[in-house]
């Protein structure tokens, strides 16, 4: 890997590429750090040292503490996400939508000026439903301009995010929202190793805690680096052809089905989507019916739980069927004389396909929703409240590294074989002036 970044620094196109990357995660860390007027953030800081934020706390985490601060990027990227996520949905309920997805570029660019409307829609509401919430709790205490001012202020922050998502996605490496993420968590990473070191040391945290945590650490990164990896392989043989005087096929080679064939999407759906009834309770917090719905919809309650893990799979294998199609397999197969041992070509390939990749997927789906889990029994077994670097944090760094060193591999990859074929294209043209 350490190899991949040095070689990536050699070529001027990927090199600008990786530092627009970088200016891009700049500019959300400063951003992170702009209060947002009219705020008190002392009192919000109270509202987190005195453990009163569960909820905040959980959002915060997505936010890279830009919640805490409450700053002009407190949203973070989770309006566009629930916009993402409702659009998918209305393209697979809808034939008019999957047929502009699925059609032309420009039917693409409709479902993306649509998401992004909506997603100024979500901020809307969620910025209306903190606000609510917050003055509830005394964190701002302003009048109706002043409640404006922070609701457009924070929307146009959340507005802001999208772009810089959008920017790092078309020119920089890597997906951008997951890396927006991505840089959200580890910037919080040494305040948590910083948390952990006063804890040790007034006692509050016992040494062996800290060894047994660690020790749960490493085992969770190593399962999802397992996760994010493994695959089944479905062994394929091609056919025997003669064209001319030669022989084509013969050989054999595998389909690589990956366990975890949505990656961190599941996880990140599943959370936003959590985030935002708890959100609207914001509007009636100070009814019965507000404060029951925020109660239910707690991170670490048994409803939260229970909907957190159903999602999770849901999304899993709806993402799946998103990016992964098996007929379009099967018949590129057969189009080529592939085919699988004991499976007819055509249809029942693309079957059997499906069947496997049904059952891989709940086993990742199953496995995505222990990691995510593993926090709150960190929490209450080994006593450390605020265990920012486990389970959902830990997927989505390992996931997002492993995609990001994955792309720069392929763009050095593929900038090495147009090296080879302009240097073999020079050669031949000289030997033809020859």
């Amino acid at each position: 890997m350490i190899s991949s970044f040095g070689d990536a620094f050699r070529l001027p196109d990927l090199k600008r590429r990786i530092l627009f990357t970088l200016g891009v995660l700049f500019i959300f860390r400063l951003g992170a750090h702009i209060p947002t007027p009219g705020i008190d953030a002392e009192a919000m800081s109270n509202l987190f040292n005195q453990g009163g934020g569960g909820f905040l706390d959980f959002l915060n985490l997505f936010s890279g503490g830009a919640l805490q601060r409450f700053s002009i990027f407190a949203l973070g990227v989770a309006p566009y996400i629930n916009s993402s996520i409702v659009m998918q949905l209305l393209v697979v309920i809808f034939p008019y939508l999957e047929k502009l997805q699925k059609d032309n570029t420009e039917g693409r660019k409709k479902i993306v000026q649509w998401t992004r409307y909506g997603a100024v829609l979500f901020a809307v509401i969620q910025a209306v439903g903190m606000t609510t919430w917050l003055g509830s709790l005394g964190v701002f205490g302003g009048g109706f301009f002043d409640a404006l001012l922070v609701v457009s202020t924070i929307t146009a922050g959340s507005i802001a995010v999208m772009w810089l998502g959008e920017e790092l996605s078309d020119h920089g490496i890597g997906n951008g929202i997951s890396l927006l993420i991505f840089a959200g968590i580890v910037a919080r990473i040494p305040g948590a190793i910083t948390q952990s070191w006063a804890m040790l040391r007034t006692g509050s945290l016992s040494f062996l805690s800290l060894l047994l945590g660690l020790a749960l650490m490493v085992l969770v990164v190593a399962g999802c680096i397992m996760l994010q990896e493994g695959q089944r392989r479905l062994p394929v043989q091609y056919a025997k052809r003669v064209v001319g005087n030669k022989v084509y096929g013969g050989q054999s080679t595998f389909i690589p089905l990956k366990v975890n064939q949505a990656g961190v999407i599941p996880i990140i759906f599943a959370s936003s989507i959590l985030i935002f009834p708890y959100t609207l309770a914001g509007f009636f917090s100070e009814s019965g019916s507000g404060r029951f719905i925020q109660n239910l919809f707690a991170p670490g309650s048994v409803f939260y739980t229970i909907c957190y893990v159903a999602l999770i799979i849901f999304f899993a294998y709806f993402y799946t069927a998103v990016v992964f199609n098996p007929t379009d397999i099967a018949n590129n197969m057969k189009k080529y004389g592939g085919f699988i041992l004991g499976i007819r070509p055509g249809q029942p390939t693309a079957d059997y396909i499906t069947k496997v990749m049904e059952r891989i997927t709940l086993g990742g789906g199953v496995f995505l929703a222990i990691v995510a889990l593993i926090p709150n029994f960190m929490s209450s077994i080994i006593g450390i409240k605020s265990f920012y670097f486990g389970g959902t944090a830990v997927l989505i760094i390992v996931g997002v590294a492993l995609d990001t060193v994955n792309q720069i591999e392929a763009q050095l990859l593929m900038r090495h074989y147009d090296g080879i074929l302009k240097k073999s294209g020079g050669k031949s043209g000289s030997l033809l002036r020859m």
